[in-house]
């Protein structure tokens, strides 16, 4: 296909189905649904998987036309924002942008990689092959394959990469220029200076987590024994931690990950102290 349909009606292919508009709060929304293939080197022989995508505008802008900005969640493995209404970042995207917001492959309402799927799949050497087709080009393939779909003549879009979607749109970059007309990254870029090595970020990285550290018992250094109790608990328990109630075993080193939210954000002090 070389364009889209018409952004005002319900639109269905084999490919590609397009459900009617429905609101929040000064929004308006409605739902893709792509059947794209899993291994897009053998597109033709491959099974298919199912990519869903949410597009979003400000009210009375259905039928208006506006460039394409693609949202890239981070993680991952997390699921695009759910809209509630206009607010944050989508309110300010919508005031020039039709917006899509697609679950990457694996994720929410899109063909689900979890545990409970991935034990479908008994041999590890298949299990390793098909967990492939996950990652960031796979990922590249499945903007691609929606952009000249819904994009009015497959014109080039905006692409907005949020931490692992910095990662994905720089993928975007060096794979499929010609479908991009501008890359936003925030949070999320990837070493690609000469010298920029995994090991020089990681060593980069733990010097800001020594330093979080510190600052926040300077602040709570009331912390520092109830933190040494927990961990000497943890760690004495039977089968080195004690079972919580998500069914999970909390150990020394997944106490440790509180500090992914607890000394990386404005308040993330103040909520890890009051646990």
């Amino acid at each position: 296909m070389s364009g889209a349909k018409s952004v005002a009606t319900e639109y269905s292919s084999s490919e590609h189905i397009a459900g009617n508009w429905y609101s929040v709060p000064d929004l308006r929304l409605r739902d893709h649904r792509f059947m794209v293939p899993l291994d897009y080197k053998s597109r033709e022989a491959s099974s298919k998987i199912s990519i869903f995508a949410r597009e979003v505008v400000a009210v009375g802008k259905e039928e208006q036309s506006m460039p394409y900005l693609l949202y890239l969640q981070g993680g991952p493995g997390f699921e695009c924002p759910r809209p509630t209404e206009a607010s944050g970042w989508i309110l300010k995207a919508c005031e020039g942008f039709r917006v899509i917001l697609m679950d990457q492959r694996g994720t929410g309402l899109s063909t689900p990689l979890t545990p409970s799927s991935m034990q479908q799949i008994k041999c590890a050497q298949n299990l390793a092959d098909y967990l492939k087709h996950f990652r960031a080009d796979s990922i590249v393939n499945d903007a691609e394959f929606i952009r000249v779909r819904i994009v009015p003549d497959a014109r080039p879009w905006t692409v907005l990469g949020q931490s692992y979607g910095g990662f994905c749109g720089v993928t975007y970059l060096s794979f499929a220029p010609q479908g991009l007309k501008q890359v936003l990254l925030t949070g999320g870029i990837p070493p690609i200076g000469d010298g920029c090595t995994a090991d020089a970020v990681y060593r980069a990285c733990f010097e800001r987590v020594i330093n979080q550290n510190e600052k926040y018992y300077k602040r709570f250094p009331q912390d520092v024994e109830i933190v040494r109790d927990v961990v000497t608990y943890l760690a004495e328990a039977e089968g080195g931690g004690v079972h919580i109630p998500s069914g999970g075993i909390l150990t020394p080193r997944g106490l440790q990950f509180l500090g992914l939210s607890g000394l990386g954000s404005s308040t993330g002090f103040e909520r890890l102290h009051f646990l």
